[in-house]
């Protein structure tokens, strides 16, 4: 077992385990990996309502026999499709982040302009920045970084290189992301806010954007199309 798959293995045995509701983060954890509960349940030589009882709590909670077993799976099936949401996972948890705090993170063999990046994930710029290309992305939960994140934390969110979009999830209006931004120098070539059109944008996030210097945009595109459009970019 690779040093990546071990950790990861550990991490989301550990969350299903300690879970005040084991079946929901068991889903959460199926979901992440886009694992229907028929390939989980064929992959683990049971019935599909096994699975689905476990998630729903209409067993009793799994216990680390089933976790192993059912996190073994998905990883197996996962390695069988060419390792990629392990590799995912390991880049975000070796630059010390938490899967909850970060999606995705991964940087591009080359430049990527971002209006390319922007037609892939369906956004809309909103102000224009100083840079015209991204060498990478950041997926960002808003509320966990914010309240989570000291700014020294912050700025390892842009990886190996500022020149990168951040994407923001979980967002209202826009306000805490654009704020905290202010505050951590240098700032990123692009920033994405997930889950909001133009209209639900809060109304000075432009201006700030553009006094310092990057481009804005939104997107409410589904976030699992979204998330698959970008490492599309990334092969």
């Amino acid at each position: 077992m690779t040093d990546a798959r071990r950790t990861l293995a550990e991490q989301i045995a550990g969350e299903i385990t300690l879970s005040d509701d084991p079946g929901a983060t068991l889903r959460k954890w199926r979901t992440d990996f886009d694992v229907s509960q028929t390939a989980l349940a064929d992959h683990l030589d049971v019935s599909s309502s096994v699975v689905s009882d476990y998630e729903s709590g209409r067993r009793e909670n799994p216990g680390i026999g089933v976790v192993r077993r059912t996190v073994e799976a998905l990883l197996d099936i996962d390695e069988r499709r060419g390792g990629g949401r392990i590799r995912q996972y390991a880049r975000v948890l070796s630059a010390g982040f938490d899967s909850d705090i970060v999606s995705d993170l991964r940087e591009y063999p080359t430049g990527v302009p971002i209006s390319r990046f922007y037609d892939a994930i369906d956004a809309t710029e909103l102000a224009s920045g100083a840079q015209a290309r991204i060498t990478g992305h950041t997926v960002i939960d808003s509320i966990e970084a914010i309240t989570r994140l000291s700014s020294e934390e912050f700025y390892r969110l842009y990886g190996q290189s500022t020149s990168r979009a951040l994407v923001f999830t979980n967002v209202t209006r826009g306000e805490s992301p654009l704020v905290a931004m202010r505050v951590v120098n240098p700032t990123p070539n692009a920033v994405v806010l997930h889950g909001l059109g133009p209209d639900d944008l809060w109304e000075h996030a432009p201006k700030l954007a553009q006094l310092d210097g990057f481009s804005l945009a939104v997107t409410d595109c589904e976030k699992e199309a979204m998330l698959e459009a970008m490492r599309d970019l990334a092969p």
